[in-house]
């Protein structure tokens, strides 16, 4: 089992908990409330972001050649704080107390920011930053240099392999029970579309999966590059024949982060599991009990109502951390954004 405690005092400050691999969504903010969404990681769970976080920053502009490590298109700024950090759902957290005085002025509803508000109750060292302002999912982040881990092993969710995890976890559905997006569909879409274009080398890609092209094919078409070459994009994966396009959608395992294998002719393009699972398999229920089959405009919608729109911010920030982006097509795509300061994308 794995547990995280004070550097300080060696206090235990979580549960037992398992590594899973860093959600897309760790980091989003979706809408604008009233209130935060779900804890971002199940119980039981941690997972770390090898991204340095909070101060000090530094200008884009203010960097040498070299200093931007990872990012290949120009940023507002660029964190040089303490890589490393330990995602938690708030729950599995342990001996630890917010502190007003810590908590400063970041925060609409609730609390936000990159700096520690949490302190260790017993030794009163800052150790971690909670997370639960409006259209922010529910987190607690470890600081690096104030924990450590007391306990290593497997914790109580072992890794399971793609048989089981097919059948254990169904992923979820594109709609929120109110009719509007999934916000985790919005940012797993949106980090694959840029992984996508990426791959394409701005070649038009043809989407022959109906259910698939209806979510992401006007997407594709609005970020259409200048190549003249059209490629095939399939799913792949678990349950499905081996993929003999030219790109495949496939899946990213949740708990291990690896992604399914595909022959070397294909480029692998990374989709969450949860979306990936629901897209490849779910089929909604026909109409029971009629002798008459209604009419398609009668049967009830696939998707939720208006296009998709995959979240902005996590699409720049994917985008950024690819080299593809250096591409003169790809990077107007990308500049695209920077007008909205990186917190919002006309797609």
């Amino acid at each position: 089992m794995t547990i995280f405690g004070c550097r300080t005092c060696g206090a235990a400050l979580t549960v037992p908990v398992s590594r899973v691999a860093l959600p897309v969504h760790a980091r989003q903010q979706y809408g604008n409330g009233p209130g935060s969404l779900d804890p971002v990681l199940e119980p039981g769970t941690f997972a770390v972001d090898p991204l340095p976080a909070g101060r000090p920053w530094r200008r884009w502009d203010e960097l040498e050649d070299g200093e931007a490590l990872g990012w290949y298109a120009p940023r507002p700024s660029v964190s040089e704080g303490p890589a490393g950090r330990v995602l938690l759902a708030p729950g599995d957290v342990r001996g630890t107390v917010i502190d007003p005085a810590l908590v400063g002025e970041f925060g609409c509803c609730g609390l936000d920011g990159d700096e520690p508000n949490m302190r260790c109750v017993a030794c009163g060292t800052p150790v971690a930053t909670r997370i639960d302002d409006c259209g922010l999912w529910q987190a607690v982040w470890l600081h690096p240099p104030a924990t450590r881990v007391l306990d290593d092993g497997p914790g109580p969710h072992p890794a399971l392999d793609w048989a089981d995890l097919f059948d254990q976890r169904p992923g979820i559905p594109p709609t929120e029970p109110y009719g509007v997006w999934n916000p985790v569909w919005a940012a797993a879409l949106a980090s694959t579309v840029a992984h996508l274009l990426a791959a394409s080398g701005g070649a038009a890609i043809l989407i022959p999966d109906n259910r698939v092209a209806e979510v992401l094919q006007p997407v594709l078409d609005s970020l259409a590059g200048p190549d003249d070459g059209q490629l095939l994009l399939t799913l792949a994966g678990p349950g499905l024949p081996a993929a003999d396009g030219d790109l495949a959608f496939v899946p990213q395992h949740p708990q291990t982060g690896e992604i399914w294998p595909v022959a070397e002719s294909v480029k692998p393009i990374p989709l969450a599991w949860d979306v990936w699972r629901h897209l490849a398999f779910h089929r909604d229920p026909k109409p029971a009990g009629r002798s008459v089959p209604l009419l398609p405009d009668a049967l009830p919608a696939l998707l939720p109502g208006g296009r998709l729109r995959p979240d902005g911010r996590v699409f720049l920030n994917v985008l950024a951390r690819l080299p593809e982006v250096r591409q003169s097509w790809l990077r107007a795509v990308y500049d695209r954004g920077r007008p909205y300061n990186y917190s919002y994308y006309v797609f």
